[in-house]
This record gives C-alpha cells, sequence and structure tokens, in this order.
C-alpha cells in the first residue's frame, strides 16, 4: 500500500478519528524466532537470546517513533513476541528456566520495548520436555520482572482439553497472585490460558512467535472502539443491518491505516509484514469502549440481555471490514472485552449488570475470553480451573481462540478494586460461584476432540 491510495477526504477523516475518537496503532510488535538459540548450557542459551532480540530489535522502538512522526498516528506500545521458552528449556533440564525470564527482562529493556511476550508452553496435548519446568517457574518468572508475558495452551478442537494442564494452572494463577500481592497482585494480569492459541498475535500477554512464523517478522495491532462508537451514533434510526455494514465500512479505514503502518515499518526494518490484527482493544479512557459501542447499538448497559447478539453483530462486522481492507489480517482480530481495560465494562460490573456468568456467554462470540477479570483473593485453585474448563471447552467446540486472564486479588474482596494505571486500568473484583468443582478437576485427563475436529 502507497500514500496515493488515500485522498484529501480519507486524510482529514483520518486525523479527526485520531484527535477526537481515541485512533491509534495499539501496538507493533516484532516476532523473533529463538530456534538457532537452543543450547544445552543454559548461560549460553540466555547469551544467545539476548545477543539476538536486541540485534534484531535494536531499532524498533525508533522506527515506530520515526513512523509516528512521518504520519501522525499515535503507536502506544512497542514490543517482541518469541518462541515459546518451553522448547528451549527442554534442553536444559537441570537449570531453572527463570534463567531465560532474567534475559527477556533484560533485553526488553536494551530494546526499550513495553513487553516482551513467549515465556509460553504448548501443552493441549499433552506435555514434553521443559513444558512442566517453564509452568511451575511462572510465578517467580512474573514477579521478578516487569516486562515479561506468559501464556500457556492447554486445548485445542484438533486434540481436546489437557485437564492435567487446566488444574496445574489454577494453581499456578492463584501462587502469582499471592508473590504479586504487595504490588495488586499484578503477576497473572501478564499470564493468559489458552484454546486455539494464534501463532502470530501482536497483543499482549498472549503473544508469542509461532514455530511456522518466519525467523524475523512484524506484526501490527490496530485499535479504533472509539471510532466505531462514534460512527455508530451518526446512525440512531439505522436497522441492525444498515449497522453491521456501517461497521463493516468503519473497521475498513481502520485497517487500511494498520496495513500502511506495518508495510512502512517492514520496509524501514527490512524483515517481512506479518500481519493485522484487527482488535477492537479498549482502554480506560472516555469514550474507548467496547461496552459503550454494545450502548450505543441500543442497550442500557453492558451485559443486559441482548449483549451477547450486539457483540455478535460487532465481532463479525469487523472481522469482514478487516478482511476486505488487508489480505494479511491475522491474530485474534475483532471485539476485546477485558474488564479492567474498558471503561464501559469496569462501569456495568460495579452496577451489577455484567456478571462472570455474562461475560462466558459473551466469549461465545468474541475474539478472546475471560480477560483481566478480578475476583476474590480466597478463591480455591480448583475454582479458577473449572473457570479456565469452562471457557476451553467454548474454544474448542466453537473453533475459535478463546482465553482466561483471572486476577485473584488476595487481601481483597467482592466490590474492592484493584487499580493498575495505564491501559491495564481498574479492575472491579467481582463475585464467583462458590460451589466446590474440585472433584471434576482433579478427576485429570483429557477431554477428547470434539467430533467435528475429524476434517481431514
Amino acid at each position: 500500500m502507497n500514500n496515493m491510495m488515500f485522498n484529501a477526504g480519507d486524510i482529514l477523516e483520518t486525523i479527526q478519528m485520531i484527535q477526537d475518537e481515541c485512533l491509534d496503532i495499539r501496538t507493533i510488535t516484532m516476532g523473533v524466532s529463538l530456534l538457532d538459540c537452543i543450547d544445552p548450557d543454559i548461560q549460553k542459551a540466555c547469551n544467545k537470546v539476548y545477543d539476538k532480540i536486541t540485534t534484531k530489535a535494536e531499532k524498533l522502538v525508533e522506527t515506530g517513533e520515526k513512523i509516528e512522526k512521518e504520519y501522525g498516528i499515535p503507536i502506544i506500545n512497542k514490543r517482541i513476541s518469541v518462541t515459546p521458552i518451553a522448547m528451549l528449556a527442554a534442553v536444559c533440564p537441570k537449570d531453572s528456566p527463570v534463567k531465560f525470564a532474567k534475559a527477556l527482562q533484560r533485553a526488553a529493556e536494551t530494546c526499550d520495548v513495553n513487553f516482551v511476550g513467549g515465556y509460553s508452553a504448548l501443552v493441549h496435548k499433552g506435555f514434553s520436555a521443559g513444558d512442566m519446568a517453564l509452568i511451575q517457574s511462572i510465578p517467580e518468572a512474573l514477579d521478578i520482572t516487569t516486562r515479561l508475558c506468559s501464556s500457556v495452551n492447554v486445548g485445542s478442537t484438533k486434540s481436546g482439553i489437557n485437564m492435567d494442564a487446566v488444574r496445574i494452572m489454577g494453581e499456578v494463577i492463584l501462587e502469582s497472585s499471592k508473590r504479586t500481592a504487595d504490588r495488586q497482585c499484578v503477576g497473572p494480569s501478564k499470564l493468559v490460558v489458552f484454546c486455539n492459541a494464534p501463532e502470530d498475535n501482536p497483543f499482549m500477554a498472549g503473544a508469542f512467535h509461532g514455530v511456522g512464523e518466519p525467523d524475523c517478522v512484524i506484526h501490527v495491532g490496530v485499535s479504533g472502539p472509539g471510532v466505531v462508537r462514534s460512527t455508530i451514533a451518526k446512525y440512531p434510526d439505522a436497522s441492525i443491518d444498515e449497522l453491521a455494514d456501517i461497521i463493516k465500512k468503519t473497521a475498513f479505514k481502520i485497517t487500511r491505516m494498520g496495513q500502511l503502518v506495518g508495510t512502512k515499518a517492514s520496509q524501514m526494518l527490512n524483515i517481512p509484514f506479518g500481519i493485522v490484527d484487527l482488535s477492537l482493544a479498549p482502554t480506560p479512557a472516555v469514550g474507548d469502549s467496547v461496552a459503550h459501542i454494545l450502548e450505543t447499538m441500543g442497550l442500557e448497559t453492558c451485559g443486559t440481555h441482548g449483549t451477547t447478539a450486539a457483540l455478535a453483530l460487532l465481532n463479525d462486522a469487523v472481522k469482514k471490514g478487516g478482511v476486505m481492507a488487508s489480505s494479511n489480517v491475522g491474530g485474534l482480530s475483532g471485539a476485546f472485552i477485558p474488564v479492567s481495560e474498558d471503561a464501559g465494562m469496569i462501569e456495568a460490573a460495579v452496577d451489577g449488570t455484567l456478571t462472570i456468568t455474562k461475560l462466558e456467554a459473551m466469549t461465545a462470540v468474541c475474539s478472546v475470553g475471560l480477560d483481566m477479570i478480578a475476583i476474590p483473593g480466597d478463591v480455591s485453585p480448583s475454582t479458577i480451573s473449572a473457570i479456565i474448563a469452562d471457557e476451553m471447552a467454548i474454544g474448542m467446540i466453537n473453533n475459535k481462540t478463546t482465553a482466561v486472564r483471572l486476577i485473584p486479588a488476595v487481601g481483597s474482596k467482592e466490590g474492592d478494586m484493584l487499580e493498575y494505571g495505564g491501559l491495564f486500568g481498574s479492575a472491579p473484583v467481582m463475585p464467583i460461584n462458590r460451589k466446590s468443582s474440585e472433584k471434576f478437576i482433579s478427576r485429570g485427563g483429557r477431554i477428547p476432540a470434539p467430533m467435528h475436529s475429524i476434517k481431514n
């Protein structure tokens, strides 16, 4: 794409979107393969990891800043994703994977990126060498670092759900909260449990560099909830199908901007351009809310009856608009519903209209899952695991990505608030079902893949 594809009207419209409607490039994420850094000597491996990342991403932040100045488009985050670290840890069985966490933290600081993702394991069908050690090290790794993000894929439509991993992740999440209780339990805010995790996701905390990706690649994540809400507000009497068309056209315009930035970054850094992830990723800023989009569509409060239908319309229209604008749409692409990061979601949760049960229903039609949700700190590990299991089942059966990012608020109770500031916002501690799932979770094993997974 080149600048000649934008006429004067397009440029003026984009300027308005940026100035008045919170339009931004949420992230430029460089994916870096670490497969050539594998070494049985963990110190040598860590040095290779640091050297490769800092070499490849040396000019990432500088490039993002140059693009911001040239086009006047805010680029909020510059990030790095790497090969799942469990693969590197597999050949160093006598050493703690936390050494890799420290190397990644150092590399992130040197490159001055916001986050580095990929302290990850893929265990949807079982545990291989390195997986268990990495998973058990996650609480410590997230405790001693500030820019590291972690993820574990425990299920897929093709393989089913690894319930042993689900059980362990309940324990890991709670332990991570306890270790960071003096910092608003920030640990698990950087930890995602996935079903059907995408290999090219530029958004944190779930980003990792898949083994099918190039050695190095640039992905772009675009965000524009404020633009979509503002556009819908101009058509208060539009029918439902007219609304879908309006959203598609708006998503098309937003995606074109992401395509432009991604192509430019690729040229400047001389590495391949991967995908544009058109995800309506909200922020605590006024007007930059997916919940407020749904309310502009006609719901009194997000979470009331009709919310799931409205979200389904929004998510589908966003994807269709993005596909029309770029042949490189990937990642997650759609509507995110992270409670703490969305001003409207926070309001609805505090009001009591938006519950975890309703959020779970909404995840069947959105792009991710139960995201940035604070729950009471006295929760049992098995309850956390059961919440994960429910969400993984939705992803597995519906052949879509689902994820869980729960924050057990140690020392807090229902109605309290965790305060993070920035993009992480404020997390109201939401009530959970107190009936036990212990026996079900303790059975272990694997939920088999659904019948429709057999497509060969």
